[in-house]
């Protein structure tokens, strides 16, 4: 699959308006240009700055929260998509930003699992939204092929995919078998599932953003598990029934068990 292909799959959406601003590929020139036009702020009024890596030993998070500054690699595809979620998510990055800051322990001392959790969820997180709590039910339970096969229409007529993980933008580009993501489920109105684009993308932001920040995702485990490739429309090997009969990619799951 070309970058141009897997760039127009509908996983990226979230990410549409600023993509169909750029070239197919990691150009740090043509970002920097991108970033210089919209501006994201902390949550101090401060301008965020995308810069070149810096070997001071400072910590990642904490260069953002005391600085405003982004560690940005150029010409890199990891860089490049966590750029375009904070254009994209500006309030759940800075929460995640302040949550990591909040949780951070004395120098030598173990990183914890609460850090675990949002470094997962900020390099591999999904928001799915469902106006049907059933659905949400058997994605949380693990009954993949109930829900990817039996319940094939109303994924498609009720359920959204919003990827919020930059890694996992990066590796939607070469898609591979047993691509997981870790979830956030939301049971949500039809007025909110009828949003698109960057209003979708706002509402996303606002909820996520006080999820994050009231602690109650303080475990990876507590993100639910989701093999990305199932989702329908995501590779066209998923309109075989039979698709899904690969246990290794669609597991039963701890809950399951």
């Amino acid at each position: 699959m070309s970058v141009e292909a897997a760039l127009a799959g509908p996983l990226f959406d979230p990410l549409r308006t600023w993509l169909a601003q750029l070239p197919a590929c990691p150009d740090g020139e043509a970002l920097a240009h991108l970033l210089a036009q919209h501006s994201v702020l902390l949550a101090d009024g401060r301008p965020l700055r995308f810069v070149p890596p810096k070997d001071d030993g400072l910590a990642y998070e904490c260069r953002v929260w005391e600085s405003g500054e982004v560690e940005t690699r150029p010409d890199h595809w990891h860089d490049y998509f966590n750029a375009l979620v904070w254009l994209s998510f500006p309030e759940t990055k800075r929460a995640v930003t302040a949550a990591h800051v909040a949780a951070m322990q004395a120098p030598g001392e173990a990183r914890g699992r609460v850090r675990d959790a949002l470094t997962h969820f900020d390099e591999c997180g999904i928001v799915v939204l469902s106006t049907r709590a059933d659905l949400l039910d058997l994605l949380r339970n693990f009954h993949w092929k109930s829900l990817f096969v039996e319940h094939r229409a109303e994924v498609r007529a009720y359920m959204r995919f919003v990827v919020f993980g930059h890694a996992t933008y990066e590796l939607l580009l070469k898609p591979f078998r047993g691509l997981t993501a870790k979830a956030v489920l939301y049971d949500v109105g039809t007025d909110c599932l009828a949003l698109t684009g960057d209003a979708l993308n706002a509402a996303v932001d606002r909820r996520l953003a006080e999820d994050l920040s009231s602690g109650r995702y303080a475990r990876p485990r507590d993100f639910q598990p989701l093999p990305l490739l199932g989702i329908p429309g995501v590779t066209a090997a998923s309109e075989d029934a039979a698709y899904y009969d690969d246990v290794w990619q669609f597991r039963p799951g701890r809950r399951a068990q």
